[in-house]
């Protein structure tokens, strides 16, 4: 797979990319690809299973290419060259370099892997990476022996040097990022002993994650006990993943959804599950408080409202503690609602690609709206009276600041995008699948 991204006009790194606005009510059926979150969770199993791995539906984006990249780095053998990828394990090697670029799932799953390898292995990234909470992780691999070389920091650059003893618990404040916990119950089939690991912090952010790791893990034949809401037990033992099926990633499609509340009619999605653990599931339930009527009917999710123009948009109140990546799809939608809205329970989200809570606070400022960033919340005013205001907004190569970006532009002519070529982090295609959503009625009739 080539790893150079192709950037359609006004999409490259420091170019800016004209929002389209929204015309007339759309009516569009969107197929979103693989989920990220599923897609390097099944790269990581496969790479330790008991027998090669084929995986369909994977997301090609720049966290599932530097997850490949890393796995090889690590000895194990990725064919991505079809639809249909083939791992096939090996031991775990030392001596490697990985390269984290801005992918959580990188930084935080791939080091509890050195636990198994033969040597030590260093790991770096992007700028933007350095900055991003990495001593609990640690600090859990050093209580399970390993060492590790950060220089106290706490964050990237770092090297594990593996252990030579593992023990069969361990703490971990996850506080500021669900990932700490995945990362070492991913490896943890793998350990002589399995793994205890404990969460030790007041708050655990993003759990339907930590949710979603224990379902992939059952599905590998492996023992997952969790005898209380801070406690999980992973028994030691092959994993048999077998050939796996990527999901649609449910967080990418919510720009998608989000549209006809804005535009007014209706967008699909095919594939939606009916059972899932992604946080994107709790999108309909937001949706339909803010004024959209969602239908799920032989695995295709409709999305249909009104519109700005006739009957706008409903604040909400919301605790989005448990799905805390789809905040910026929801802050959009409440920067250009009728009411007020406050989202709670998202201070960890300072901690991601960029501090998401004061980079959305400053965009809305920027189109002369009105939100104040707490410590873990947003308040908004809604739209005023006068309507927003365009300007080139940030994207702070975070791609979901790129998108929340695209859905103010619907509402607002003239907003243009700085950088939404950083969307190809989940979803590389983004400004051509927009285009195309906007494009799908004019097309049709």
């Amino acid at each position: 797979m080539s790893l150079a991204p192709t950037h359609p006009i006004g999409t490259g790194p420091g170019e800016v990319w004209a929002a389209p606005v929204a015309t007339a009510p759309l009516d569009a059926t969107v197929d979103v690809p693989g989920s990220k979150s599923l897609t390097n969770r099944f790269l990581v199993l496969a790479a330790l299973a008991n027998a090669p791995v084929r995986v369909a539906g994977g997301l090609r984006s720049r966290d599932s290419a530097l997850m490949i990249a890393a796995l090889r780095a690590l000895g194990q053998h990725v064919d991505d060259a079809g639809a249909t990828w083939r791992v096939t394990p090996g031991p775990v090697q030392g001596g490697a370099h990985i390269d984290c670029g801005l992918a959580g799932t990188v930084m935080r799953f791939v080091p509890p892997l050195v636990l198994l390898a033969d040597g030590p292995v260093s790991f770096d990234g992007d700028e933007g990476a350095r900055v991003r909470p990495m001593a609990p992780l640690l600090d859990a691999l050093r209580a399970l022996g390993a060492t590790v070389e950060d220089e106290g920091r706490g964050t990237l650059p770092f090297t594990v040097t593996p252990p030579t003893s593992i023990p069969a618990e361990v703490a971990v404040d996850s506080s500021s990022s669900s990932q700490f916990v995945t990362g070492l119950l991913l490896v943890a089939p793998r350990l002589p002993q399995g793994l205890t690991v404990r969460h030790t912090g007041e708050t655990l952010p993003s759990l339907p994650h930590i949710d979603m790791t224990c379902e992939t893990l059952r599905q590998a034949g492996v023992r997952v006990d969790q005898p209380d809401e801070r406690t999980w037990i992973v028994h030691p033992g092959p994993i048999a993943l077998g050939d796996v099926r990527v999901e649609p990633d449910l967080s990418n499609a919510g720009p998608f959804i989000a549209a006809p509340l804005i535009t007014g009619g209706t967008v699909r999605i095919p594939g939606w599950p009916t059972h899932t653990t992604q946080p994107g599931a709790l999108y309909p339930q937001i949706l339909e408080r803010m004024g959209a009527t969602c239908e799920l009917v032989d695995g295709v999710l409709s999305v249909s409202a009104p519109g700005l123009a006739h009957g706008g948009i409903t604040g909400i109140d919301a605790d989005l503690s448990p799905a805390g990546e789809i905040t910026p799809t929801i802050a959009a939608l409440c920067a250009v609602a009728d009411s007020p809205s406050v989202i709670s329970g998202i201070g960890h989200l300072r901690g991601h690609e960029t501090d998401r809570l004061a980079a959305i606070a400053r965009e809305v400022e920027r189109v002369g709206g009105r939100c104040l960033a707490g410590d873990d919340s947003l308040k908004f005013d809604g739209m005023p009276p006068a309507g927003l205001t365009p300007a080139v907004m940030e994207s702070y190569h975070d791609h979901r600041m790129a998108t929340f970006a695209a859905i103010i532009g619907l509402a607002v002519p003239g907003v243009e995008v700085l950088n939404v070529g950083t969307t190809s982090k989940t979803m590389p295609d983004f400004p051509t699948m927009w285009a195309d959503m906007l494009g799908a009625r004019a097309a049709d009739g």
